[in-house]
Formats: C-alpha cells, sequence, structure tokens
C-alpha cells in the first residue's frame, strides 16, 4: 500500500491532461467555429442582397449585381467593421451605427453604389466619406487602388489601422474634408460618395476621369434623398439620373 503514493505524482497530470483535454478542444473550436458562423451569415446576406437586386432590378437598370461584386461582398467580414456592440447584428442587410453619429451602410445599398460604379481591375477609385472602412474594403476586392477620405478623425484613424491590420494595402485613408476630393492621385476611374449633398461638388466633377462615372446620394438630410449616378463623357460633358431613392447621413464640412 505504501508503493502507491510513488506513482501519484506521475500519474496525476496525465488524469489531469487527459480531464482538460475535451476542455482545450473546445477551447481551440471556438474560433473556427465562430469563423464558420460568420461565413454562413455572411452568405445568408449575399444571397439577400442578390435576391433584393434582382426584386429591384427596374430601378438599377439591370436585374442582377455583377458576380464580381457579390464576390467582393462574400469575402468582406463586415463583423470586423462594425462596433462591438452590434457584431451580433453585422450580417443583418440594414445600416448599423457605428459612432459619431455615422452609420455603415446597408449591404444591398454597398452593392448597387459599387455595381454602378463598374469596377475594373486597373482602377483607381475615389471614396468620399470612409466611415468604418466597409465600403472601401468591398471596392478594394475590384480594382487597383482606392484612396477614401473622412472628416471624422477618430473614425478614420480607426479605420486606416483597421484596413492596415487586415491587410487591404491598395487602401489609403486620409481624414479631411472630401468634398475638395484628393486631387493628388486624380482623374479616378470611379467617385463614390457616402454620404447625402445638396449638390453635385464641383471638384469631384473635375477630379472624375473622361469615361468615368460617380456615385452619389443628393438631397437634403431628413428628407428623401436620390442616389445618383454621374457619368463625365469622354467629350467632357456631364450626364446624370436618379436611380432609386436612399437614406444617408448628411455630407459635412466647407463648401
Amino acid at each position: 500500500m505504501n508503493a502507491m503514493p510513488r506513482f501519484l505524482p506521475a500519474r496525476r497530470p496525465r488524469a489531469a491532461a487527459a480531464r482538460l483535454l475535451p476542455a482545450l478542444l473546445l477551447l481551440l473550436a471556438l474560433p473556427l467555429a465562430a469563423q464558420d458562423d460568420h461565413a454562413a451569415k455572411r452568405a445568408r446576406m449575399v444571397e439577400e442582397v442578390a435576391a433584393m437586386a434582382k426584386l429591384l432590378g427596374s430601378a438599377t437598370a439591370g436585374d442582377a449585381i455583377d458576380p464580381a461584386v457579390i464576390a467582393a461582398i462574400g469575402k468582406v467580414p463586415r463583423h470586423e467593421f462594425v462596433p462591438e456592440g452590434q457584431k451580433r447584428n453585422a450580417y443583418e442587410n440594414r445600416p448599423l451605427p457605428i459612432g459619431h453619429g455615422q452609420t455603415i451602410s446597408q449591404p444591398y445599398i454597398v452593392a448597387i453604389m459599387t455595381d454602378l460604379a463598374r469596377p475594373k481591375p486597373g482602377d483607381v477609385v475615389l471614396e468620399i466619406g470612409t466611415g468604418s472602412g466597409y465600403q472601401a474594403a468591398v471596392m478594394a476586392h475590384l480594382v487597383k487602388a482606392v484612396y477614401t477620405i473622412e472628416i471624422i478623425e477618430p473614425l478614420g484613424l480607426q479605420a486606416a489601422q483597421r484596413l492596415k491590420t487586415m491587410g487591404y494595402t491598395n487602401v489609403e485613408v486620409r481624414v479631411g474634408d472630401g468634398y475638395h476630393g484628393w486631387a493628388e492621385h486624380a482623374p479616378y476611374d470611379a467617385i463614390l460618395v457616402t454620404a447625402a449633398a445638396s449638390h453635385i461638388p464641383p471638384p469631384l466633377i473635375r477630379q472624375l476621369k473622361p469615361g468615368g462615372r460617380m456615385v452619389i446620394p443628393v438631397g437634403a438630410s431628413f428628407m428623401v434623398q436620390q442616389l445618383m449616378l454621374v457619368q463625365k463623357n469622354l467629350d467632357g460633358t456631364i450626364s446624370s439620373r436618379q436611380i432609386l431613392p436612399v437614406n444617408f447621413v448628411p455630407l459635412t464640412g466647407r463648401r
């Protein structure tokens, strides 16, 4: 009987390890399970966006969004672009608050705006209104470079760090007033404005390449706004048309 204690020190760790192994495996599996859960939710969101575009196709002069745009939406982990308290809602097809009175746009609207810009792999795109960086991330999967401006400094700095950490090396964020654009990298193949302006800013028209497209919500706050597609023709003339009614936060800054 006295021999038993001599073996206890050697056997107890093994027994403890055996008891802990299931718990350790469960802990190791949690991140993967969370990823799978996000992937499943993201897939459902993408299906809903595609179905909504088909249902409302007459508003955008087409019954489907470019498959490349849909694929880009499916690649971007939207839960990484919302505050912690909103992660459970990240894959709902609706806008969500991101702080400072701003929102991350509804995925359907992100898809429509991206699709209207007709992005191509060699394009250089300007975005006005970085927000959390979600729209820039989606566009980054489709074009050569995205330059994006955010007037609210904390949001701009957070977005820049987030995009860098996530490996979006073809996105550059600047804190500043987007009304005047970013002339240094002009002309742009496409310009997206993710806040409602009372009019189409002339500096953005000047920075749009001939043959380029601008997508911008136009209208007053707390009133019906119209998502507009503005095209600069090859001869430099401008044409525009209304796409659908929207509701965006206002474009701020000096005019």
